[in-house]
């Protein structure tokens, strides 16, 4: 079975682990009583490595361009193609729509990106309140969207390593070897038979 190349899996596990960080982080920062040196540190945070994840999506559209993905095996059902098409569109979408909402907001609200603004990279949007507005709800609806195929996702990816066990799983495993896939996979499924108690 062909595996994801190198590059691909070194862009996805990057831009998962770190949105992944930053769902929690987005909840967290905007829960009442919260110190407020805590606060600003997790806003700021959450911004600038925002920013870093669109720059890594666009990253991935290009290597994607350049080289498609492998082709899923003829074992897999037709419909469960279809879904796990429709689920990665999803995805991608709403990796770039989040950041970019989020983005939007913040400079729409004139509020300082500060790596961005280090390296005195200009606004890309004028101050607007009403957009500030229209982009947070866009990037709060977003946010909870992501979430839920991003859990979907972990399923669908846990059912091919766990259950199936028919390699799909280590396809996009982080670029340390196939073997280390199997081997985790090995070591999942221990775990799931052994018994409770």
């Amino acid at each position: 079975m062909t595996s994801y190349s190198a590059p691909a899996r070194l862009l996805h596990w990057t831009a998962a682990l770190l949105i992944l960080a930053m769902i929690p982080v987005g909840v967290i920062m905007l829960q009442d009583g919260l110190p407020r040196t805590l606060q600003n540190t997790l806003f700021i945070f959450h911004k600038n490595i925002g920013v870093f994840v669109l720059l890594l999506m666009v990253a991935r559209f290009a290597w994607r361009a350049a080289s498609p993905a492998p082709a899923l095996p003829a074992s897999i059902p037709e419909w469960q193609k279809k879904a796990s098409s429709i689920s990665h569109a999803g995805l991608y979408v709403l990796a770039v729509i989040v950041p970019l909402s989020g983005y939007i907001r913040v400079r729409a609200g004139g509020f300082p990106i500060e790596w961005l603004d280090a390296m005195n990279v200009p606004a890309l949007v004028p101050r607007s309140d009403a957009l500030a507005e229209v982009a947070k709800t866009i990037h709060a609806v977003g946010g909870m969207a992501l979430a839920a195929l991003i859990l979907l996702h972990i399923a669908a990816a846990a059912q091919h390593a766990v259950i199936k066990r028919d390699g799909i799983f280590s396809r996009m495993w982080p670029p340390l070897g196939r073997a280390s896939a199997d081997r985790v996979a090995d070591l999942a499924a221990a775990a799931s038979d052994r018994p409770n108690g």
